[in-house]
């Protein structure tokens, strides 16, 4: 993929972007098995991966310069901003969106954060795209409700230039730090979910709800995961750490009991929808801590599924994932070196399958599916 960005030292945030795929797939493939070299692995999947350029559907974009000449992109270590708009990551559907805003924020007089000077109103802007009609979100993340009056004023002319912004929000954010969205999410326009929907399941996107940055890919993970889920004799399933739902959506079936947790409620709120329109009536998501939902519980399920963040699923919930003892374990993880950290503390488990999702082309980032079976 050629970058001009990186070409001119702008941005370095792909490293690995001077590397074919194929190189950047080895690579990957070569750490992911040294991370699980100490656990025999009975089968290894090919890896999947999908488009190396416009494959996102998201940006997250600093705003810097200007109220008259805004930029929207990154801020370099040295405080010197980046105007991103011409990243190749992004679609080419995003271009007229960035182009339209630049003017929008000049006529709503949303001055531009100065992090040096602690000044402005406006942090970020944050936008979303479906693949299923080209709707997007976009979020502006505010310091405080200042602007407010200003934003909603001016959002009429938004709105009929850029009739695809189906859902429009203020986040108000005002602590001094990198921190990217407030607790506090206002509504500006009537909808306030995005919908979305991979291999005939629907999901809906709403604010401060995780989302796959990568819907191709994504969209395989979740199918090999139902696919996986399909072969074993599994009637009573746990989705941990269930986001918007995606993987318990895949897999439940009509006979299937299904409870999904997940710490933010809003992500709850969007699988509720969408188990209600699927019509399933044994799914159920509840918005709670999942070590602490699953060290509460009696029954124990035949499959535990787990897609932590980063962080991994921790020693706690490996102990207790031992005591308990499901028959099959599904670990979905963006970091490998927590996971094999994570699956070194459950010694009753083989591995039986392993595959890898290249999530995150031209960096040493990528995802990794794990199908653990209990030793008897």
């Amino acid at each position: 993929m050629h970058c001009a960005l990186y070409d001119a030292g702008r941005c370095r945030s792909c490293q690995w972007i001077t590397a074919p795929i194929s190189e950047q797939l080895a690579a990957k493939t070569a750490d992911l098995h040294t991370l699980l070299a100490e656990r025999p692995v009975t089968e290894w999947c090919a890896p999947v991966c999908g488009p190396e350029q416009g494959f996102r559907n998201k940006a997250k974009m600093v705003v810097s310069g200007s109220v008259e000449k805004p930029l929207l992109g990154m801020l370099h270590r040295d405080g010197t901003p980046e105007d991103l708009c011409d990243c190749p990551l992004y679609p080419a559907s995003f271009a007229p969106i960035f182009a339209a805003l630049k003017p929008f924020i000049a006529r709503a007089g949303l001055t531009p954060y100065n992090v040096a000077r602690k000044r402005g109103e406006l942090k970020y802007i944050l936008l979303t795209q479906s693949q299923q009609d080209g709707g997007m979100m976009l979020r502006f993340v505010l310091r405080s409700e200042a602007k407010l009056g200003q934003l909603r004023a001016a959002l009429p002319g938004l709105l009929t230039q850029l009739p695809q912004l189906k859902v429009i929000t203020a986040n108000i954010q005002p602590v001094h730090m990198a921190i990217m969205e407030g607790e506090t999410e206002i509504f500006l326009t009537e909808q306030q979910a995005l919908a979305e929907r991979f291999n005939g399941v629907p999901l809906w996107i709403r604010p401060q709800s995780f989302f796959q940055t990568n819907p191709v890919v994504a969209s395989q993970l979740y199918a090999t995961a139902r696919d996986w889920v399909r072969q074993l004799p599994v009637n009573h399933m746990w989705d941990l750490f269930c986001g918007v739902g995606g993987f318990g959506l895949h897999c439940a079936t009509p006979e299937m009991t299904l409870t999904g947790i997940e710490i933010a409620p809003e992500a709850i709120a969007c699988a509720k929808q969408s188990a209600h329109e699927l019509g399933l009536q044994n799914l159920h998501f509840q918005a709670l801590d999942s070590t602490q939902f699953a060290t509460a519980q009696g029954g124990v399920p035949e499959l535990v599924l787990v897609n932590p963040p980063r962080r991994g699923i921790g020693k706690a919930l490996c102990d207790y994932l031992s005591q308990m003892a499901p028959e099959y374990i599904i670990y979905s993880s963006c970091n490998a070196q927590t996971m094999a950290k994570d699956i070194g503390e459950l010694p009753g488990y083989r591995i039986e399958r392993v595959q890898l999702f290249d999530m995150f082309p031209h960096t040493a980032h990528y995802e990794v599916l794990t199908l653990l079976v209990r030793q008897s």
